[in-house]
């Protein structure tokens, strides 16, 4: 009997034990089903892949305190804002140009740029090798003929330059200003020509000096060519030089004279002497170029222009620390004047001796 009744109850016991390893579990210890069903419900939307952009600077550098620091600036303010990947490759000399863009278009970027006008045939046949990939370049248009993946970005600097060549022929005390070019591109033409062209307006008594250095990175050359004008008795030069530029500021320190600076605002790099400087919003073109491309509206295939109409160029904010408050007014005006199609600016040697 009491073998019956011990076998009876390990007989019981199994089953309670079968009972428990099959139920719905315990509050320390959900069922499977309960919590994959909870799994599921907590499951987290796959998150959207940032948009890659980056940049190919041109010989200048991403440090130039021009148009290529100025590039990455909206690139920078594309990562900010837009929450692009961002990054760029510096190049040391032409020749890096295609290795360059190749290290950009293996990285994955959705945008590459080419960040001014001597990377032009560089961007054209990366452009057309890989027609699935966008490019985009700064200073440069290809008309009719570009390529349905590519967009150049060019601005009015002419119209940037007149202004500051106004306020040159009215500041200057000698009648005597100068100009120093990079080189003699059609590009820098633009600045140039709009300059003379606003000094003349504001002081046909004015003579101008010109001379290009054949350098956008020479900063020696770009010195020695403003002591020179200083020396001749010039007590203002403009600069459209790049890194070249950095001299002739240089040189107004030494000489105690004035500069004025180009695409960005120079004056922190000589408070004293850097009176104004002709701004060409690069940064604001490349961040611009970003939210069409996130939302879209990539413009490949032809040339956005920006000029004062739309705020891509214009003076220096820091203007007002050397330029007199009434004169800054005048240009206000002149301003208007131009864009209103009232005052033409030049561009070009021919449309100088035209008008």
């Amino acid at each position: 009997m009491f073998k019956k009744l011990l076998a009876l109850m390990l007989v019981m016991l199994l089953i309670a034990t079968a009972l428990v390893g099959c139920g719905g579990g315990t509050a320390e210890d959900p069922a499977p089903d309960q919590e994959l069903a909870e799994t599921e419900d907590q499951a987290v939307e796959p998150q959207e892949e940032p948009v890659r952009m980056a940049m190919v600077t041109d010989v200048g550098g991403v440090n130039d305190e021009s148009f290529n620091e100025s590039a990455w600036e909206g690139h920078q303010a594309a990562r900010d804002q837009l929450g692009f990947e961002v990054n760029y490759v510096e190049s040391q000399q032409d020749a890096d140009y295609e290795s360059n863009l190749e290290i950009l278009l293996d990285a994955g970027n959705d945008l590459i740029w080419g960040i001014g006008f001597m990377m032009g045939d560089a961007i054209l046949d990366a452009a057309d090798f890989n027609p699935d990939q966008k490019y985009a370049i700064i200073d440069y248009s290809y008309g009719d003929d570009t390529p349905e993946n590519l967009v150049g970005v060019e601005f009015r600097a002419n119209e940037a330059s007149f202004l500051v060549g106004y306020i040159a022929g009215k500041m200057t005390e000698t009648n005597k200003v100068g100009f120093v070019g990079g080189m003699d591109f059609p590009v820098i033409h633009g600045f140039h020509y709009g300059f003379m062209a606003g000094v003349e307006y504001a002081n046909p008594d004015a003579e101008v000096l010109v001379q290009y250095a054949d350098s956008f990175v020479d900063a020696a050359i770009g010195k020695s060519i403003a002591i020179q004008m200083y020396q001749q008795g010039a007590d203002i030069v403009f600069h459209a030089a790049g890194g070249t530029g950095d001299g002739v500021i240089e040189a107004a320190v030494e000489q105690d004279r004035y500069a004025i600076g180009v695409d960005m605002d120079q004056n922190h790099m000589a408070p004293d002497h850097v009176i104004t400087s002709a701004m060409k919003r690069v940064d604001n073109a490349i961040f611009n170029i970003a939210e069409e491309l996130k939302a879209g509206n990539f413009p490949g295939g032809q040339t956005v222009v920006y000029g004062l109409e739309d705020g891509g160029v214009g003076i220096a904010p820091t203007s007002d620390k050397h330029v007199p408050a009434e004169l800054l007014e005048e240009v206000k005006e002149i301003e208007k004047q131009i864009i209103a199609g009232e005052i033409f600016v030049p561009n070009n040697k021919e449309e100088y001796e035209e008008n």
